[in-house]
């Protein structure tokens, strides 16, 4: 009823929407998790105990005060020390040995019914083709009886070397992935469910479970995912409750920008339908740095996005379509965290060519590392592959003026839920960055 009357609305005094408005988010768009099997997954969420050295949790990447980021532009992943902006690089055998290749993702609305895809490069998503539901990095090595796509998800960082598992020879854990990626799973359950506590609350929370022993990864994985997915639920900002039908949840210039957002400025054409993304793949031309995403036979630093996971040319260069929901929280912006603001991310879609040229290394948030500096920028000294990477960009340009820029910006701070402030778990002492 809403899409009807704005319409018929603006097409008497105002412009009409290039993309209709979405149906608000609401409680039944999402999966149901258990909440004692939450429990269990916020305090494994914050636990080393995952990590093939015991020293990093999945929080230190995604934590709730940085907006379920990590507020760099490429985290400091195993190895590193304290949380944030602040985390440093690690000294001696212990050191970092790699950035992470690409901006931590954010955690809202993960357990959407609707959500299919996954990571930057899409390489994990809802699919038959190897009998268990997913097409994952795992192949037919992923485990059965993952109840959502959500767990399957929480798996993938704990066999990543620069993540969570580790150096090479210097835990089980990451010795086991380097031969097979399913084979560190099992140590990881069998670390967990011999902790005492942990093993009565799995019986308790999981009623196909009678003994500590039948705990696995599956079940820790499905954990994980509960609780994320009622942690980050966000359905409660000013626009939801302004598509629900209160119009006086947005401000004059926050209508002006949706008008904007779903009109002129063209974002909906990508950022789609209730979640705000169309889950496909988009080449920007974002500035390159970092160590990439490269795949076993690249010759040099480099990210070749969506390409590295089909193999396909047509998709070289090309990232998924990020959900907007609580976008203001979640800076740095793009695949590789490439601008620090709302208002470099915006300027950059609305002319790509013009940003690339206007970028400047400072904008990148990236801790000093002596030891890696050196490769830092490198890619960019390589003109060829910074030609291919000039020529595929999907986005022609838009024109916009500064006003109309603040006004697609505070659309967006529009996104925001109140949710956020009063999670159901909340962040456990001492563990603020």
């Amino acid at each position: 009823m809403r899409q009807a009357i704005h319409i018929a609305m603006f097409s008497l005094i105002g412009p009409v929407w290039a993309d209709p408005l979405p149906q608000p988010l609401m409680e039944r768009d999402f999966i149901s998790f258990d909440m004692q099997q939450a429990e269990i997954g916020h305090r494994l969420f914050y636990d080393p105990i995952l990590s093939g050295n015991q020293n990093i949790s999945c929080a230190h990447c995604h934590h709730p005060d940085l907006g379920t980021g990590d507020g760099l532009s490429l985290g400091i992943g195993e190895g590193g020390q304290g949380l944030g902006p602040r985390r440093t690089a690690g000294a001696g055998r212990d050191k970092v040995r790699k950035r992470i290749p690409r901006n931590a993702p954010a955690l809202w609305n993960l357990g959407a019914k609707d959500l299919h895809t996954m990571f930057h490069d899409g390489r994990l998503s809802i699919s038959d083709i190897y009998g268990n539901g997913f097409n994952s990095p795992a192949e037919e090595w992923l485990p059965q009886g993952l109840n959502s796509l959500l767990a399957a998800q929480a798996l993938f960082p704990l066999t990543a070397q620069f993540e969570m598992a580790g150096n090479v020879a210097e835990n089980e854990i990451i010795g086991a992935v380097t031969d097979r990626i399913d084979l560190g799973w099992p140590i990881l359950a069998k670390r967990v469910r011999t902790q005492p506590d942990y093993a009565t609350d799995f019986v308790a929370a999981f009623d196909h479970i009678d003994s500590a022993e039948e705990v696995s990864i599956v079940e820790i994985a499905n954990a994980l995912a509960a609780f994320m997915a009622i942690e980050w639920q966000s359905i409660d900002s000013p626009f939801d409750r302004y598509l629900a039908g209160d119009d006086s949840a947005l401000t004059a210039d926050q209508k002006a920008g949706l008008d904007l957002f779903y009109g002129k400025a063209q974002c909906s054409s990508c950022h789609s339908g209730p979640l705000l993304s169309d889950q496909k793949f988009h080449a920007l031309g974002l500035p390159a740095f970092g160590p990439g995403r490269t795949r076993r036979f690249d010759p040099y630093v480099r990210d070749v996005g969506r390409m590295g996971e089909s193999d396909a040319l047509e998709d070289a260069y090309r990232f998924r379509t990020p959900m907007l929901r609580n976008v203001a929280l979640t800076a740095p912006y793009g695949h590789n965290g490439a601008y620090p603001t709302l208002e470099g991310i915006v300027r950059h879609h609305l002319n790509p060519v013009q940003a690339r040229e206007e970028w400047t290394r400072d904008l990148a948030a990236l801790p000093k590392i002596p030891w890696l500096e050196a490769i830092d920028f490198v890619v960019q000294s390589d003109r060829l592959e910074m030609a291919r990477q000039a020529q595929a960009i999907d986005i022609e340009p838009v024109d916009l003026s500064d006003h109309e820029v603040a006004q697609v910006i505070s659309f967006l701070h529009a996104l925001t839920g109140e949710g956020r402030k009063a999670p159901p778990f909340g962040v456990p002492e001492g563990f603020e960055p």
